[in-house]
């Protein structure tokens, strides 16, 4: 997660633009909007949810390795983990 106060700003207005996003395609829906338009909102908030991700996922590749492993131990855990990381945001 984002440490820095600036970090967390922009992560949280990111969230809020998402559950805007959410809630004008909830509305959407409930006014039975075109197919079209509703499968434009949802690639909007599907691209909003990948741009968050990416955002997060930047702090904690800096997090992690921005300062050196102290044994082989660490740097193959901090390793894996990062690969489990970009797999799950992959799929």
């Amino acid at each position: 997660m984002p440490h820095s106060p600036e970090e967390k700003k922009r992560v949280q207005a990111r969230i809020r633009r998402i559950k805007g996003q959410a809630d004008a395609l909830e509305r959407a829906l409930d006014a039975g909007a075109d197919c079209g338009a509703v499968l434009q909102q949802i690639a909007a908030i599907r691209g909003a949810v990948n741009g968050l991700m990416s955002e997060v996922l930047e702090a904690h590749i800096r997090e992690e390795f921005g300062q050196a492993a102290t044994s082989a131990e660490q740097r193959d855990a901090r390793v894996a983990e990062l690969a489990s990381l970009v797999r799950s945001y992959l799929k």
